[in-house]
């Protein structure tokens, strides 16, 4: 038998300020990819003559590609292995390009006592610091 996969953060260890962030890299193997995992074959993402004639000159990662790195953080590291996403709220800020690093970013902002929920705060940001995505999440963190 295998041992048991350790639980993330309970909400009893969760205080608010703690943080935690996951960076990547984001290449076109990786657009290609998601591309082929979601179904999104949007010539913006994938056809660089046709990108060229949009507002950004050229190709961009999928937003919810970008919006993905949050499930490192959340999924791993803080709470970590065990969370459960009941709620997510997003902007999209400034596009995110082939071969930009993307930090994303999340920090428990209110614990929800009546609901043994945490809200957190996230935010993504490219390697010039500049945010492209912004949001929240309020979710159930694992039950020790």
């Amino acid at each position: 038998m295998g041992r048991a996969v350790p639980l993330g953060k309970s909400f009893e260890e969760l205080e608010v300020g703690q943080e935690a962030s996951f960076s990547k890299t984001l290449g076109e193997c990786d657009l290609y990819q998601f591309a082929g995992i979601s179904g999104d074959f949007n010539p913006v993402h994938l056809n660089e003559e046709y990108a060229k004639k949009t507002p950004f000159g050229k190709r961009i990662s999928h937003g919810i590609l970008t919006l993905s790195l949050a499930g490192s953080v959340l999924g791993m590291m803080l709470p970590g292995i065990g969370t459960v996403l009941v709620e997510l709220q997003v902007r999209f800020r400034r596009p995110v390009f082939i071969g930009d690093t993307i930090t994303a970013t999340a920090c428990v902002s209110e614990k929800i006592d009546s609901k043994k929920r945490v809200r957190m705060d996230l935010k993504w940001y490219n390697q010039n610091d500049e945010p492209v995505m912004e949001g929240y999440t309020i979710l159930i963190p694992p039950r020790k």
